[in-house]
């Protein structure tokens, strides 16, 4: 009687031990899920082609939901955004990713997130410190992109993996590597051609705050069409699914540190363009080559309060001075607090592509994050 007794005991403990176990590991489980977002609230002027414009805008909301199971973090996050233009707002699915991550020297992502290419697309448009990301970034990142792909946020669909190798006596390490395989299509979209696209990047950290990298990448973009005009320029007939090569590098180099940020990157690409971002027709007329520029520095005015910043950048949509435009950029970050920021710049612009090549540009925003 006392064995069975025992045994019961013993069982019930097993039992009861395992239980707590689990609740404790549901608890860890519980404890590394977070939710966290941000509003960006917008004022914009120009008087482009001597046509003057003031709006406010609502220029979007994400909100982000990031946990850890095990050895793996996952991230989900949700865009709103007036993407297409005023009064047709997008809401979209952006991130949808986990990533196995042991080993600092060799992580896995797989899912939807931001491509492998320029130091510039990764930062989060809060803290990118600029009214938008640099045009050739835009261009040539996968964001409103000349290939013709829809507006991405520079992210795609696939597998990378990463790491850090080369810890120096503080632990700081030296070297960071990149590589993905993705379907070349942006969000939420599967690949049309069934041809996948390669991007990587290298960088060395020789001094704490700076990185200097380079990214290439290669691909296509799928389900293109191409219109065969007559002698008039008439459209006669057209070819379909068609796939553009696509091929591009990256020069990249930064400083950040002590609140201060300094950035130069050069995108080159080649490969011919749509005739308008997500439009899917060939236009041959912009030519298979494009390429841009930017620089730009923001520094501590007064210490986590005030940021004085300036940014010089150019995007050539053919590789010419013709379709040049240019934008020198001056402003000013305010924090009221870490939650809370106004962001206010003038720009000067020329861009060749217009009849009236200079205009003016304004932009003040207020930003905040829950």
């Amino acid at each position: 009687m006392k064995k069975k007794v025992l045994i019961t005991c013993m069982l019930l403990f097993a039992v009861l031990n395992i239980q707590a176990q689990q609740a404790q590991q549901d608890k860890k489980w519980y404890d590394t899920f977070k939710f966290s977002g941000y509003g960006m609230l917008q004022y914009q002027y120009q008087d482009r082609n001597e046509t003057k414009t003031n709006t406010f805008n609502l220029r979007l909301m994400r909100m982000i939901l990031d946990g850890k199971i095990g050895d793996f973090d996952w991230r989900a996050q949700i865009q709103g955004t007036n993407a297409k233009g005023p009064g047709e707002p997008t809401v979209q699915l952006v991130d949808l990713y986990t990533e196995w991550v042991k080993h600092k020297e060799a992580r896995i992502r797989i899912g939807q997130f931001k491509r492998a290419f320029t130091f510039e697309n990764p930062t989060h448009p809060i803290t990118q410190g600029w009214y938008a990301y640099a045009d050739v970034i835009n261009r040539l990142s996968g964001f409103g992109d000349r290939a013709g792909e829809k507006s991405s946020g520079g992210r795609d669909i696939g597998i990378q993996l990463q790491g850090d190798l080369f810890p120096n006596a503080s632990g700081r390490r030296l070297l960071h590597y990149q590589i993905g395989v993705y379907n070349g299509e942006g969000v939420n979209r599967s690949d049309k051609d069934n041809r996948k696209d390669i991007i990587g990047g290298l960088w060395v950290m020789p001094i704490s705050g700076v990185r200097i990298g380079a990214f290439g990448w290669t691909g296509s973009h799928g389900g293109m069409v191409e219109h065969v005009l007559d002698q008039d320029g008439y459209i006669i007939d057209q070819r379909t699914d068609i796939s553009l090569p696509l091929n591009r590098y990256c020069l990249s180099a930064e400083y950040d540190k002590n609140e201060m940020t300094f950035r130069a990157e050069y995108i080159h690409s080649q490969g011919w363009a749509a005739q308008a971002i997500g439009s899917n027709v060939i236009d041959y007329s912009k030519g298979d080559k494009a390429d841009g520029w930017y620089v730009f520095g923001i520094v501590p005015v007064v210490k986590s309060k005030l940021h004085a910043k300036a940014r010089y950048q150019c995007y050539r949509q053919s590789k010419d001075w013709d379709s040049s435009k240019t934008m020198y950029e001056v402003g000013a970050n305010y924090f009221i607090n870490k939650n809370l920021e106004i962001t206010a710049e003038y720009a000067r612009v020329n861009d060749r592509t217009l009849n009236k090549h200079d205009y003016n540009f304004v932009d003040v925003e207020f930003d905040f994050r829950f």
